[in-house]
């Protein structure tokens, strides 16, 4: 097993710095975020990422990408992509992109529950239309297109993604278990959630997550309750347990870092969070 941390949650880092503090670290890969992005300062997780690589004149710099990376000396579990496959220019760009770097596989974004105006099977059956295309072309090029458990999208659950991608090639098409997102929205049991994505289980990220009371009541007297993002230890899920589950169905592929927490500082975030993902891969018998 291996680990690497995706760069949405290293935003004070330009790429140089961020691949040579995550290798210095001790992980074995880094997984890029790839997307245009609003500017922000201070920088932030989803604007002003100062780890981000634009998705606008990716072709330029995709040599610089390979170059940063190799020089540090990690290994690419993937790339962070956010085109939809519904944009084919982008999701050509991204597909060739990860062929070229020999990423092997790229994340591509599912539509949002906030787009369901015609109805969610009308989106559901273009998404899969586009997924099919997608993943053709991802074969062509020898890469894999992967799609992620992610709340507030038509596949939060597992049960969802696989009804997505049934049918088509594992060998093209994937999908990315999150742990933290499944907190917020589509939590099945997990081993049975893994054992149901059975060989389109492509890939894992590891966050973790928490319910909180907002303090404000609803007009019918309810509590209103909003979900924020925690440490890999005190978080809802259990991580140990997750790892035990992925040793169950047999996974020991790439699991990354997405560690979106603040109260500790950046750098010893990163070193505590490897040292607890170590250690419960080592208690399920998984390690590296």
């Amino acid at each position: 097993m291996k680990f690497s941390v995706f760069t949405a949650s290293v935003p004070d880092w330009e790429p140089a710095e961020a691949a040579r503090r995550i290798a210095a670290i001790g992980y074995d890969g880094v997984e890029w975020r790839i997307t245009d992005q609003e500017e922000a300062e201070p920088p932030g997780f989803w604007a002003g990422n100062r780890a981000t690589w634009p998705l606008t004149g990716l072709e330029q710099v995709v040599p610089e990408i390979a170059r940063v990376t190799r020089e540090a000396g990690l290994e690419f579990s993937g790339i962070g992509g956010y085109a939809p496959a519904s944009d084919r220019d982008d999701a050509l760009r991204m597909l060739r992109a990860t062929a070229e770097l020999g990423a092997r596989q790229v994340r591509m974004r599912i539509p949002s529950t906030d787009l369901l105006q015609e109805g969610y099977q009308a989106v559901f059956d273009r998404t899969r239309t586009d997924l099919e295309w997608a993943a053709a072309e991802a074969g062509r090029l020898g890469v894999k297109v992967l799609i992620e458990l992610h709340h507030q999208t038509i596949t939060s659950s597992a049960s969802a993604a696989r009804r997505l991608v049934d049918g088509l090639d594992p060998g093209t098409i994937g999908v990315i278990h999150d742990l933290g997102n499944l907190v917020i929205e589509g939590q099945e049991d997990t081993h049975a959630g893994l054992q149901l994505l059975g060989e389109y289980l492509a890939h894992v990220h590891v966050k973790n997550a928490t319910w909180q009371r907002t303090g404000e009541i609803g007009v019918d007297g309810d509590v209103r309750w909003e979900s924020a993002w925690a440490t890999l230890r005190a978080g809802i899920a259990s991580v140990p347990d997750y790892f035990r589950a992925l040793a169950e169905v047999g996974y020991d592929g790439w699991v990354t870092l997405e560690d979106f927490s603040t109260e500790a500082p950046l750098e010893e975030r990163l070193i505590d969070d490897l040292a607890f993902l170590r250690a419960s891969a080592d208690a399920a018998g998984i390690g590296s």
